[in-house]
């Protein structure tokens, strides 16, 4: 009898410590992997996870853990800026109007969590901010004047070594010679240079089509071509461009658009074939197979009309990045995920036609 109870009790201890081993795994390897807006609604669990939460050590390692696009910025008709989440009870902010800055300002650009906004007043200067965690950094006047609709993008890559956010603002701007400029704003020097490349070519740099993969900026140009920088050896290179909005998937440069109802992927694969040998069989861009059905109505335009954050008006995709891609249909959007091969109804937008969408990760990432 009494050796009876005592296996009883022992199962039951032991079942117990399971339980507190799974509590810890959960707290220790999968909240890092929550968006923002799902963690502080994990405040309500327990103190213990409410604290841990709360640290700039977990803050560092969510922001290094998670990378899911989650929603958009965009700029409303009253000039406010706005925010369209993909679920909004996992993704949100908690002032989209981003209010908590000293001015009104303008959504520019994003990466991995962080915001690019630009003042209205002054010298309009630029803004660096986390809208999960109303940080934000105003950043000094730049040298270069970068015009009233600046091509600047966000450079921002997490990494482990680094607790504060190390970035960079990149900005493409017409220069007195007849071409394009580079401007480069490091937030480890704290200033702007410009650098001594200076790319000859009558091609217009469309502002809103910037985006940065591996290192490398680019920009789509008037006339289907692309414009490349790379921030390492500060070389610029000219490419011909597929048809579409530029996104990054798996880690490269591609360009996405709708066609009959297919969704059409190239990615960009060999950089050099214009300079490769006469009869040579290497291509700059490899169409992704098979393609996708996309099961959304869209306007007939958008098989040759999918200019992207710059044209979304018109239809077609407005947005490629990872597995996400939002389409349009004038002011209505829909979200599309490749993966799970699904579509989302996001409704109809009150949305400035000449402002840029920008893609956003809902990031703890510390300023």
């Amino acid at each position: 009898m009494d050796r009876g109870k005592k296996l009883t009790n022992f199962y039951g201890n032991k079942n117990n410590k399971i339980y507190m081993d799974l509590k810890d795994i959960v707290r220790e390897n999968a909240l890092r992997y929550l968006p923002a807006k799902s963690l502080f609604r994990c405040f309500g669990v327990c103190r213990d996870w409410k604290h841990l939460i709360s640290t700039p050590f977990f803050a560092h390692n969510q922001s290094n853990s998670f990378h899911s696009v989650s929603g958009f910025f965009y700029q409303s008709q009253a000039g406010l800026p706005s925010f369209m989440s993909l679920d909004p009870v996992a993704y949100g902010v908690p002032d989209p109007s981003l209010k908590f800055l000293p001015e009104p300002v303008d959504i520019r650009s994003s990466c991995n969590g962080l915001l690019c906004c630009q003042g209205r007043t002054g010298y309009k200067a630029y803004y660096i901010c986390n809208p999960v965690t109303k940080q934000w950094k105003k950043l000094p006047k730049p040298d270069a004047d970068h015009g009233s609709d600046p091509a600047v993008v966000l450079v921002f890559e997490p990494s482990l070594l680094n607790f504060t956010a190390d970035y960079k603002l990149v900005c493409a701007f017409p220069s007195e010679l007849d071409g394009y400029e580079f401007e480069i704003y490091s937030s480890e020097k704290r200033s702007w240079i410009i650098s001594r490349e200076i790319c000859f070519s009558e091609r217009k740099v469309m502002p809103k089509s910037g985006i940065h993969v591996n290192g490398t900026v680019y920009w789509q140009t008037m006339g289907f071509g692309i414009t490349a920088f790379d921030l390492n050896s500060e070389r610029f290179q000219l490419l011909d461009s597929a048809v579409g909005t530029l996104g990054m998937r798996n880690g490269k440069l591609c360009s996405a658009y709708v066609h009959a109802q297919n969704l059409v992927v190239n990615m960009l694969s060999n950089t050099h074939s214009n300079t490769m040998q006469m009869n040579s069989h290497a291509k700059m861009w490899e169409e992704m197979q098979p393609k996708i059905h996309v099961d959304i109505s869209l306007p007939a335009s958008s098989n040759n009309n999918a200019s992207g954050r710059y044209g979304y008006g018109h239809g077609g995709v407005v947005f490629i990045g990872g597995d996400v891609v939002l389409l349009s249909n004038g002011n209505k959007f829909y979200s599309y995920e490749m993966k799970k091969r699904a579509s989302k109804d996001l409704g109809e937008l009150d949305i400035d036609t000449k402002a840029g969408i920008v893609g956003y990760v809902n990031s703890l990432v510390e300023l």
